[in-house]
């Protein structure tokens, strides 16, 4: 049977911008936003403090059965709670960022949280960002997007985002992250990163975040009345 819902996936690199556009995009067509990168750092926060071995599949299987992630809109972004915590600050350290494409990369964390995934958008109008949404998660999803960057202006991004909520990192360290993160999310055997056949490809190294959100809008009417 037909879906009546509409989903659009945004896939692409770390520090693209992807969850930027994703909730703006949401927001201007009063769709609900799902940032699936979001659900793997909280998975992976857990598993920091728990000190899970990820190489134990019984202990990831064990700990992800105590996981429970929540989306909660507020006057102006989302929340992620974890097991009623509210983690939104949290998940985006930069320690965080060191063990998320390891814990990204285990089978079973990916099944869990594309089943989690795929649940949300059963049946409700979704904007989704992640590494493998147009390819795993909703691979008949209504519209497709991969975003990427020159390294540079990625890593100049992080960089500030980093600085303005008070983690004291280098450039270096910053760009040596993105660097194993896009080797690790791109060669890991479970649902790699990678452009759809039929994403369109948005490159915003040199534009700001109006024209980006005005290009995936026009491409969302496209397709609406392509579909009419």
């Amino acid at each position: 049977m037909a879906r009546s819902n509409f989903i659009i996936a945004i896939d692409g690199f770390s520090s693209c911008g992807k969850s930027t556009v994703a909730k703006a995009l949401a927001k201007s067509l009063n769709f609900v936003f799902v940032d699936s990168g979001a659900m793997y750092r909280a998975v992976t926060l857990y598993f920091m403090r728990n000190k899970i071995d990820c190489s134990d599949s019984a202990a990831v299987l064990q700990a992800l059965d105590q996981i429970h992630i929540d989306f909660v809109p507020s006057t102006d972004r989302v929340q992620i709670f974890l097991n009623d915590e509210d983690v939104s600050e949290a998940i985006r350290k930069m320690e965080v960022s060191d063990n998320v494409s390891e814990v990204s990369a285990i089978k079973e964390v990916r099944k869990a949280m594309v089943a989690q995934q795929q649940a949300l958008g059963k049946k409700r109008n979704i904007v989704m960002d992640g590494r493998d949404i147009g390819t795993t998660v909703f691979p008949d999803a209504d519209l497709k997007i991969f975003m990427t960057a020159n390294v540079d202006v990625r890593a100049e991004r992080r960089y500030a985002e980093l600085a303005a909520k008070g983690e004291t990192v280098s450039m270096e360290e910053v760009k040596a992250n993105l660097a194993r993160r896009d080797h690790i999310d791109s060669t890991r055997e479970e649902s790699p990163l990678r452009q759809a056949e039929d994403a369109i490809i948005l490159d915003n190294s040199n534009l700001n975040q109006s024209q980006q959100l005005d290009f995936v809008i026009d491409l969302y009417t496209q397709r609406k009345n392509q579909s009419k």
